[in-house]
């Protein structure tokens, strides 16, 4: 399970974040998970909660965004939203779309003390 991986670098990101910024405790972290980052919300949200035993971050809130997918059409020359990798264009039910958004796992915030 990669999430678990994934919860270890945002571990170290915390910790990182923690040396340069002075803070000593997370109560609270929101990530925005976009809808092709292939993760698998629950099982980030139990690796988050193993992963931060014994780490300031432990017993944090994790808040999780779903970021939504875009791709560029080639028949309307422009970026459009998707909910699945493989759905058609939504203006134009076009099926030629290059993926351009929506894998990213980003950190948006974090509520310390």
């Amino acid at each position: 399970m990669h999430e678990m991986a994934l919860c270890e670098s945002l571990r170290s990101a915390l910790e990182e974040a923690a040396r340069t910024q002075n803070f000593s405790k997370v109560t609270r972290v929101r990530l925005a998970v976009g809808r092709f980052a292939g993760v698998e919300v629950e099982a980030l949200r139990f690796g988050f909660d193993v992963v931060m035993k014994g780490s300031l971050a432990e017993g944090a809130d994790l808040v999780v965004l779903d970021e939504p997918g875009t791709a560029w059409c080639f028949g309307c020359n422009d970026t459009v939203p998707l909910a699945h990798r493989l759905d058609p264009c939504p203006r134009c039910g076009g099926e030629r779309l290059l993926p351009n958004g929506g894998t990213e796992m980003t950190i948006k915030d974090l509520e310390v003390m």
